[in-house]
């Protein structure tokens, strides 16, 4: 067992808010990688996995994602052309990726990037899989991603939560004037989860935690407000995207993100569906924001992340 109580064949790669955390199941049958990180890190990704506390010179037997956004899926292409190794999507992210849909994918149309890769079989809900010499039931779980799932381990009372359920808070979801689906899906997710026993729980982001009702607690409350107010919905969801390109980028001139607003389809379409805000204006609400959250600063006239 490791510090948190899990079976040793199970490592954690714990990373940042550009490149979802990796989670690796080893196994005499094959080793297993769930989740490979953003594009931009696929060097990184590939190091930590041939590393010492990863598989070192052994095969990988396949890749898994969790769901399909950048963050998570940003290394598949390079650990299959690396491994040689199939890769199992959610079985509603499949016929998405064979057709490459960039928008439905998030990608150009949330100003973001992946490299193409092969899918070798889908992930079913409701269906088991065993990785690590472990079972994980294969759970839908739609809301900040609609076609995701999640995966429970019963025996050790583990869940691979995604983005559907962080140490405090969850994936940003789309407001109800442009998906009303996603609002009530997240809540149904988050009923799933508290009707699960867990004791450990390893989020798509951020520190592997405990007990998840505190979690859970939070992500109702936040939920709550969201369901209260579209507004705030939209704006949560356009300052986690542009807190992503920031970190992606490093900085970006502030009389340069106004034209990045206005050039870039998902902030063009939540500004007009839901806050009908001026280019500019919404330029002023997004960086004023992110100020007082801490998420950025402005320095020598360039937004950049903050901490």
């Amino acid at each position: 067992m490791d510090t948190h109580g899990f079976p040793p064949q199970l490592h954690v790669f714990v990373r940042d808010w550009l490149s979802a955390n990796n989670i690796l199941l080893k196994s005499r049958d094959g080793h297993v990688l769930i989740d490979t990180g953003y594009g931009k890190h696929k060097a990184l990704t590939l190091a930590l996995v041939a590393s010492r506390r990863g598989i070192g010179g052994e095969p990988l037997a396949e890749v898994i994602n969790t769901h399909c956004h950048s963050d998570h899926f940003g290394g598949n292409a390079a650990l299959a052309a690396h491994y040689g190794c199939p890769i199992a999507l959610p079985e509603g992210e499949v016929p998405v990726v064979k057709a490459w849909d960039t928008k439905a994918l998030l990608l150009d149309y949330a100003g973001q990037e992946a490299d193409r890769f092969h899918v070798s079989r889908a992930l079913v809900a409701g269906t088991s899989e065993v990785w690590g010499d472990l079972e994980w039931k294969i759970l839908a779980a739609p809301g900040h991603a609609m076609r995701a799932v999640v995966f429970y381990n019963p025996e050790h009372r583990i869940l691979i939560s995604g983005d559907a359920l962080w140490e405090n808070g969850f994936g940003f979801v789309m407001p109800a004037s442009m998906d009303p689906l996603a609002m009530p899906a997240t809540r149904a997710t988050l009923e799933m989860i508290a009707g699960l026993d867990v004791r450990g729980v390893i989020p798509g982001h951020g520190d592997v935690f405990g007990d998840p009702r505190p979690a859970l607690d939070r992500a109702f409350k936040r939920l709550a407000a969201f369901e209260a107010d579209d507004s705030r919905v939209a704006r949560t969801a356009l300052k986690a995207l542009l807190t992503f390109a920031l970190l992606d980028r490093q900085r970006m001139p502030l009389a340069n993100v106004t034209p990045y607003l206005e050039n870039i389809g998902i902030f063009r379409d939540i500004n007009a569906h839901c806050l009908h805000l001026s280019a500019e204006g919404l330029t002023t609400v997004l960086v004023n924001d992110l100020i007082k959250l801490g998420a950025v600063a402005v320095v020598d006239g360039d937004v950049v992340p903050a901490g």
